[in-house]
């Protein structure tokens, strides 16, 4: 096991040597028209992982100018998602990948396990739900339970009415809910199957509600980085999905996104006088340099073609991909706006109803759960997109959160899901510091 571990990590320094550099800053990968240079696929990928190495005692990312950051929970247990119920109640889904046994298969697979390793990310899922509460209005949740335990790499959560739905890595299911419960201990209900299998490469689902609780919307990764393993292996996966709630049918509202994650609403979609749109944070795809593809913020069509694996950003064709398909590529949509290169971002959130001071007021919160695939690290950041109406605008976002990198390579910790709490403060996953922080206004 040692000799094991040695050329383990013997191999993760060669790795780190090949690969290119970035020529470009990350602000020109960022913004409503990205420079996209030509694309400098290699042999070997560039490796550029961040080992996690969890915070010291007193350290603390660091918060923009005019707010303040503390830990809301800590010692949770690789936390990714969060869900703030309408009493104030914050839930934490505790979760990480589930057993996928062809999926680290092979050289590339064999790369992708060990940069998940050393990135922190290979922990086994506690696969349970926790309920965090803060009873006194300090800021600082003082009373913990498991809501639910014994899930599937759980990650969406979304509450209507009186029923809870959780995205398992294979499954939606859903569970009865009366304010105030601290632990759910009825068995889950079946809603829908997800696509899943032993490869599963893309795990993680996440959902959210229409306005009406008639359906949900369901983001489910694609399989692979640029359908490597064949379209078969892709049926029904990199798309977000459609679910009616009175009977399960589902159809794929909108298609070719590789990796979408967080999920929210813009408009007025409570009373009707603007019309709602959905927006999506997406992954894109890898491995064909540090300045390419930049992932993104878009706004969600119903019935669109958003290019993947047969383009990126729009129009540009990736030559990776066998049997090209360029009828496809005609219809694929560009996205709204550039987050950066290899950002990973994941978490989304809309600033309606938040305190925070200017310029936070009226945009979209993205955690940045950081790269392995640039050199030098992106992401590693909570961002703040500002919206001039319902457009995104501005050339960059703005930071919100940063200091998760330590300075020699390695990382304390990484931003994934974002969420506003009942006070409008900002609340942050950390799932390699197992810490949920907030983000709030000074007193």
């Amino acid at each position: 096991m040692r000799l094991k571990t040695v050329l383990s990590v013997s191999v993760a320094l060669a790795l780190a040597a090949c690969g290119d550099v970035a020529t470009l800053p990350l602000s020109a990968g960022m913004g409503p028209h990205p420079t996209l240079p030509p694309p400098h696929a290699s042999l070997i990928p560039t490796v550029n992982i961040a080992p996690a190495r969890g915070w010291p005692s007193g350290a603390t990312p660091q918060a923009a100018p005019g707010t303040q950051v503390h830990a809301f929970a800590r010692d949770l247990d690789h936390p990714r998602w969060l869900l703030v119920l309408p009493n104030g109640d914050v839930l934490v889904a505790e979760t990480n990948a589930p057993p996928k046994p062809e999926d680290g298969k092979g050289i590339q697979g064999w790369v992708a396990g060990l940069v998940m390793a050393r990135a922190g990310a290979g922990v086994p899922s506690a696969n349970r739900i926790t309920l965090l509460r803060d009873t006194d209005g300090d800021g600082v949740a003082d009373l913990r339970s498991v809501l639910i335990e014994g899930l599937r790499s759980p990650f969406g959560m979304a509450l209507v009415g009186d029923t809870l739905y959780v995205a398992n890595s294979d499954a939606v299911v859903k569970f009865p809910y009366t304010p105030g419960d601290i632990r759910i201990t009825a068995g889950a209900t079946h809603v829908v199957d997800l696509p899943a299998g032993p490869i599963n490469h893309h795990w993680t689902k996440n959902l959210i509600a229409s306005a009406d609780g008639s359906k949900l919307y369901v983001t489910v990764g694609s399989n692979s980085n640029v359908a490597e393993r064949g379209m078969a292996a892709e049926a029904q996966r990199a798309a977000i999905w459609e679910i009616s709630l009175e009977d399960g049918a589902h159809r794929i509202y909108a298609a070719g996104l590789r990796n979408p994650n967080g999920l929210a609403w813009t408009g007025d979609p409570g009373n009707g006088t603007i019309a709602p749109t959905l927006w999506v944070v997406v992954n894109e795809r890898d491995e064909l340099g540090s300045d390419l593809v930049p992932d993104y913020l878009t706004s969600v069509r119903d019935g669109a073609f958003y290019g993947w694996p047969y383009s990126y950003y729009g129009p540009h064709v990736d030559e990776r991909v066998q049997s090209p398909q360029p009828e496809l590529v005609v219809r694929a949509v560009s996205p709204d706006y550039a987050l950066g290169p290899h950002t990973a971002s994941l978490g989304l959130a809309s600033s309606t109803g938040t305190s925070l001071p200017a310029p936070f007021v009226h945009g979209m919160f993205i955690g940045q759960h950081g790269s392995w695939n640039r050199r030098p690290h992106s992401g590693y950041q909570v961002i703040f997109v500002p919206f001039d109406g319902d457009k995104p605008s501005g050339a960059a976002p703005v930071d919100v959160l940063t200091g998760f990198l330590d300075g020699h390579g390695g990382a304390y910790g990484r931003p994934v899901g974002v969420a506003l709490d009942k006070t409008g403060a900002l609340l942050v996953a950390d799932d390699v510091g197992n810490v949920v922080w907030r983000v709030s206004a000074p007193p």
